[in-house]
């Protein structure tokens, strides 16, 4: 242990737990706005907004002003947003979707998949593969970032549909979404963006990105759990995974949640309201923390220096992920070490070992709009001994 260490644990040692929990993930899901909550405990109640009789009409029109008003800030056409439960649907729907309509088409069956993505990516892929899928593996270097250059040679001979993340969800950085999308473009393949840890957090237009598909989820950005989106491009193929009412160019059937999808509306416009401002306080705050773990002896940081400005990821060596999590949940703070879509599963991140690297500890502390410049100080002043104690184990 470096001297600073042992100074840092003795710091460390003595800090106070904190009178409540700082939650440090959010990158798994962040509170509500106070203005969603507000929303919320005053609405009224609606009916089916499929229905002709004037209240299902007057539910019609909250879902329909929340759909042009989440288009708004997606930077897409309303016809283009589709309403679905969350990221893992849309992810799901935009995959199985676009693979379903080029089988139809008798076009290529291939997916074009870089090896890091989220398991919500990675576990639909694995059931198209036993549906008779022919996938195409893109590595990443040692910061998950896509290796545009594989990428486009994978598109060559055509494709089904490709997907990426915007930004990496465990580790933070930022993806070659430009050359992978020109390269889409050349090849004649749709291709799918997973933005949903990523909208609201940097600057996002779906107009912009050339990408066929998008997937974003409301509660990344403060507004409630179980709504989001697949954005679809107009010119787009795709079948739908439900059949019944044909809403919603009959993509995705069933009775819509108009209030749900205004309230991801409200968060959605706060969260691109006060994008600079909180990017940059952010980024502050996880470059603070980024910094002490440079002073760590044995503390390593792979995320790419163009990241997402509320995450700070580390890999701490002769430790292990669990206790380290446990100690630091023990002293007051809520972290993850790694996607939640993958929590309470005791195994190595798919991520980081993409990365090239194994037997470390990897530790996500993400950072949101509730976090004050004093609870980074309290985890400043936890982290070090919470990383001895856990390689003391």
């Amino acid at each position: 242990m470096s001297e600073s260490e042992h100074r840092a644990t003795e710091r460390g040692s003595a800090a106070p737990r904190p009178a409540r929990q700082l939650l440090f993930d959010h990158a798994a899901a962040t509170p509500m706005r106070e203005s969603v909550r507000r929303a919320l405990a005053s609405a009224e109640p609606l009916a089916n907004p499929a229905s002709t009789h004037r209240e299902g009409q007057r539910a019609r029109a909250v879902l329909e002003e929340a759909r042009e008003r989440l288009a708004a800030t997606l930077g897409a056409h309303p016809t283009e947003v589709v309403l679905t439960s969350g990221g893992t649907e849309s992810i799901n729907l935009a995959l199985k979707g676009a693979w379903w309509a080029s089988r139809d088409a008798r076009s290529s069956e291939a997916l074009v998949v870089p090896v890091a993505e989220h398991h919500a990516t990675l576990d639909a892929v694995e059931w198209l593969e036993r549906q008779g899928a022919a996938v195409r593996w893109v590595g990443v270097d040692g910061s998950a970032v896509t290796d545009a250059d594989a990428f486009a040679a994978a598109l060559a001979d055509g494709a089904a549909v490709a997907t990426m993340l915007v930004a990496s969800n465990e580790l933070g950085s930022m993806q070659p979404v430009d050359a992978v999308a020109d390269a889409a473009a050349r090849a004649g393949v749709p291709l799918h963006l997973d933005a949903v840890g990523t909208f609201g957090h940097v600057p996002l237009r779906f107009d912009e990105t050339g990408a066929a598909l998008m997937s974003v989820a409301s509660h990344k950005l403060g507004g409630p759990h179980g709504v989001g989106a697949l954005v679809v491009r107009r010119d787009a193929r795709l079948q739908a995974l439900h059949h019944g009412g044909g809403q919603q160019r009959g993509l995705r059937s069933g009775t819509q949640d108009a209030l749900g999808a205004s309230l991801f509306a409200l968060a959605a416009e706060e969260a691109q309201a006060e994008l600079a401002a909180e990017s940059a306080r952010l980024r502050a705050e996880t470059d603070r923390i980024l910094a002490l773990a440079a002073s760590i002896e044995g503390v390593r940081v792979l995320a790419a220096p163009d990241r997402l400005p509320h995450i700070a990821h580390l890999v701490v060596e002769g430790a292990e992920g669990e206790s380290l999590q446990f100690l630091l949940d023990e002293a007051g703070f809520a972290v993850s070490n790694g996607s939640a879509c993958s929590a309470g599963v005791a195994r190595e991140s798919h991520v980081v070992r993409a990365c090239g690297v194994t037997g470390v500890a990897p530790l996500r502390l993400s950072l949101g709009r509730t976090t004050t410049a004093e609870d980074v100080d309290a985890l400043l002043a936890a982290l070090p001994a919470a990383i001895a104690r856990a390689r003391s184990l």
